[in-house]
């Protein structure tokens, strides 16, 4: 049986946690959740121990992305889905254009497209493993698309659509927000959540908006429309403004994701963070180069994730016995997209992952290949 290989220890990595989400947690994070316990956790989120974690961490991520004048980090309860939906009631005047080339751009796709509030949204798709870009289009005032699709390791660009002046663009940043580099003044909204890049954990959401999404924001809450509280960016907008969600956040999250952004920024923010990334990924793309059996799923270089590295193996080499193998040995959580149903790997390759446990990833995945029956 091949999970009951033992992989030698010269090879293993430190570290064997390689997931694309929830992401590595590093020792630091953990020691600032624990010094942070008895004056932050189980504690009032209305009161100033937490307003005041609040409030660094929408300074810290303003600073990070060297957000424009007028920009403003707004937060929310929930994830990105829950984001999807209250874009649908807060953001889209009327009908949105949606590039969908995996998992996640489809899902806000369908989000604006059933909401009966709106126009059937135009989209344009792609097949997993390449891109869709928007067009202007008549009639659209509202751009989306993934910064980064995480079910297939691809990213597209974040540029304003050309001709599509007085529309909102919007970009989902989930997977790719703090491990790529991003001009935040491409973007009216560029929305992510914490347990990627950030190595937090889930239950909230990010987003930087432009004056221009705030206008629009404050315009659709003032039209009349029916929108859940629960649901209401103009309600966010307003709590962040106080350093506070409308129901009680995620405080460990917090905690975590300040712990992570004083250790980005103290290594030089973006440039830092998006350097280590590639470094990392590069690893990877090199040893596909090299190796017969290994393919980068994203055929365009152009559109491979330096955070998340898709790679489809050889029909005659066993994915599943392969990762049973590594799991064992303490290697997890490099399984393929369920819903893609290939033969692959994927690999988180976040910020807080060690470019040398990348290395001995690939040592240890060569250790364990040669010793698959083929």
């Amino acid at each position: 049986m091949t999970d009951a290989l033992t992989i030698p220890a010269e090879l293993l990595p430190h570290d064997g946690r390689f997931g694309s989400g929830p992401s590595k947690v590093t020792d630091a994070q953990l020691a600032a959740l624990a010094a942070a316990q008895p004056g932050v956790l189980g504690t009032s989120h209305r009161q100033p121990p937490v307003k005041n974690l609040v409030g660094d961490v929408r300074r810290m991520l303003a600073e990070f992305f060297a957000l424009p004048e007028g920009y403003e980090v707004i937060l929310g309860n929930g994830g990105s889905t829950m984001f999807w939906d209250a874009a649908a009631f807060g953001l889209v005047r009327e009908r949105a254009q949606h590039c969908a080339f995996g998992e996640f751009g489809a899902k806000f796709a369908k989000a604006t497209s059933t909401a009966p509030h709106l126009a059937a949204s135009s989209i344009r798709t792609a097949e997993p493993g390449s891109v869709a870009l928007p067009v202007a289009e008549d009639g659209i005032d509202l751009y989306a698309w993934p910064h980064h699709e995480t079910s297939t390791g691809a990213i597209a660009p974040v540029l304003r659509p050309a001709g599509a002046e007085g529309a909102l663009t919007v970009i989902d940043g989930t997977s790719a927000a703090g491990g790529t580099r991003l001009d935040a003044t491409q973007a009216d909204v560029y929305y992510f959540a914490p347990q990627k890049c950030f190595a937090s954990d889930g239950g909230l959401w990010f987003a930087l908006v432009s004056p221009a999404a705030i206008a629009r924001i404050e315009e659709i809450a003032a039209s009349g429309r029916w929108v859940p509280e629960s649901l209401s960016l103009a309600a966010a907008l307003t709590n962040s403004r106080l350093n506070q969600t409308l129901n009680t956040p995620a405080v460990a999250t917090l905690v975590l994701m300040r712990a992570q952004l004083e250790w980005m920024l103290a290594g030089g923010g973006m440039e830092f963070t998006a350097a280590r990334a590639e470094r990392s990924s590069g690893i990877l793309y090199d040893w596909a180069a090299r190796t017969a059996w290994v393919t980068p799923f994203v055929a365009d270089p152009a559109h491979r994730s330096p955070v998340v590295t898709t790679l489809d193996l050889a029909d005659d080499v066993d994915g599943a016995a392969l990762r049973a193998a590594l799991r064992a040995n303490g290697v997890v959580d490099i399984d393929p997209y369920r819903k893609l149903g290939r033969n692959q790997i994927r690999v988180g390759v976040y910020p807080a992952v060690d470019p040398e446990d990348v290395e001995r990833l690939v040592a240890s995945i060569d250790y364990v290949a040669a010793r698959l029956p083929r």
